[in-house]
Order: C-alpha cells, then structure tokens, then sequence
C-alpha cells in the first residue's frame, strides 16, 4: 500500500489537534510496527526515547542512545509510515543549538512532530533524571526548534514533568513555553483530573498527556473537554514483543516456561546494574 508523503501525515497531526477529539498513541519502534499500527486504524504513533535506547542498544533510559542513533530508528519508520508519528526527542540532545540540530535531522526522517522536554539530561548522577533545566533555558530550546524546521506543519510541542513540580511552577512553565510558540504542551505526572483542569484552564493550545494508563484519567469525553488531544498511555506492545520472544526462543530451546514478566525481562537484559555500578565509580555517585 502507497505511504503517505511526510507533509500529508503532518497536515493529519495537525487535524488531530485542531480536532475536539483525544486520541491515543500506538508506540511504534520498527517499521513493521508502524505499518500494523496504521493498518489497524490508530490514528497516531509515537517512537518513545526509552523505547528507542532499548531496541537500538538494549540499554536502560539513561539518555545514552544518540541523536544519530535515534534518527536512524525515525527515518527507517518514516520509510514506511502511513499514519503521523510523533518523535519523543529527550532534551534535544543538548543545548538550543543542538536542539536545532535535531529538529533539521527528524524533520528529514520524516515524523509529524516531537517533544523537547525541560528535563536535566544526561542526568547528573547515573539516574533517570527527573531534575528541570531553568525555564528560560527551555524557552530558548523551544525557540530554537521553532526556527530551525523547515515545514511549518512539523508540530513542536514542549514538555515538562508535572508530577515533579508545584501547580503554580506547572503553570508558569507551560505558559511560558506556549507564549515561546509552542504548537502544544505535553505533561507527564497529572496525577487526577482536578489537577489537569487547574493547569489546563491556563493553556490554549492543545495538550499531549503521558498518562502511562493512570485510572484517574480514563475517561476521553472530559480529557477532550480540557484540551487533550494526544494521550500516551505508554508501550505495552514493545514490552509484549519482548515477552514474546523471550517465550518463544526458550521454547525453540526446549527449555521449561519462565513465569518473568516483560518489565522483569527488560531489568535482566538491559543490565542497569552495571550503570549503576560505573556511575559509582566515575560518576562519584554516593549511596
């Protein structure tokens, strides 16, 4: 079946945000992954950073996949694509200056939009990071992609932890990064719709929720009503993949069923013990 030209699939990111609809994500992670979560009507995917470290390196989310590395995993789904895919780009892979970098190369890759988060990467000590950059610092990297895409339809949407910060902290950064130009703002950590509503009644853009499945926000009608209209609820099927695997070469091997579950499977293999261990000793990491 003929794939869609990047331009198109971004005019149809850009319906779903002028929409008055939610939408949920199918994580995509390879090609074919892509082309079943088209065919099976998902209107949107999107290429998850963590997800990325773990197919291209088998390694945990610790931002060591480069930007080089993930964009090759983004231009081998662009490839194939018929539905709009949404890059989650970390921090940008650096600086304002990389951040336009990045934008340049996944632009070319072919996606519909990404995330630039304001988080602290690489975190500072062997961690998943959960510190903020400065809001003017995020500011300036939101800028900085806005001017460095080419096609006006690419969205760029800021993100920032909301689980980490105080409501009021909340607000002044989301606004600040929507008055930068912002197409939207992408949250993770709204515990509950009390706390959605009091940031989004300050918002006017349309609003991306890494929800990770919370119970507290299932319900599409009242998240579509606060201007959500993207929700990821995270990659359950790359980790399915993963069990599925692990399942089926044992028993090629003729080795007995193994009752470990997908997040088990990932510790064993991604080894984050030894991270943890060299981030001790030459990242003076104290216990």
């Amino acid at each position: 079946m003929q794939r869609a030209s990047h331009h198109d699939l971004r005019a149809q990111f850009r319906a779903l945000l002028a929409s008055s609809a939610c939408y949920h994500t199918a994580s995509v992670f390879d090609p074919m992954s892509a082309r079943i979560a088209a065919d099976l009507g998902f209107e949107v995917g999107i290429l998850g950073g963590s997800v990325a470290s773990l197919q291209v390196l088998a390694a945990p989310d610790f931002a060591l996949i480069t930007l080089s590395e993930f964009v090759e995993q983004a231009t081998r789904i662009g490839r194939v694509a018929r539905l709009p895919v949404i890059a989650d780009a970390d921090h940008g892979y650096g600086n304002a200056l990389n951040v336009m970098r990045t934008v340049v190369e996944l632009e070319r890759a072919g996606v519909a939009a990404l995330t630039l988060e304001d988080t602290l990467l690489p975190a500072q000590f062997g961690r998943k990071s959960t510190d903020l950059i400065g809001v003017d610092e995020g500011v300036g990297k939101i800028r900085a992609a806005l001017e460095a895409r080419v096609d006006p339809d690419l969205a760029i949407i800021a993100r920032t932890h909301a689980g980490v910060l105080e409501v009021d902290e909340v607000i002044r950064r989301t606004q600040a990064y929507q008055e930068a130009g912002a197409d939207g703002i992408c949250m993770v950590g709204v515990r509950d719709f009390e706390h959605l509503e009091v940031i989004a009644q300050n918002l006017s853009v349309p609003l991306m929720l890494v929800s990770y499945g919370n119970p507290s926000l299932r319900d599409d009608a009242r998240l579509a009503s606060l201007g959500v209209r993207i929700v990821v609820d995270g990659h359950a099927a790359y980790f399915a993949a993963i069990k599925a695997t692990y399942d089926c070469l044992r028993e090629q091997r003729g080795i007995a069923a193994s009752d470990l579950n997908a997040t088990e499977l990932t510790h064993k293999y991604t080894q984050p013990e030894d991270y943890i261990v060299w981030a001790r000793e030459y990242m003076n990491v104290k216990e």
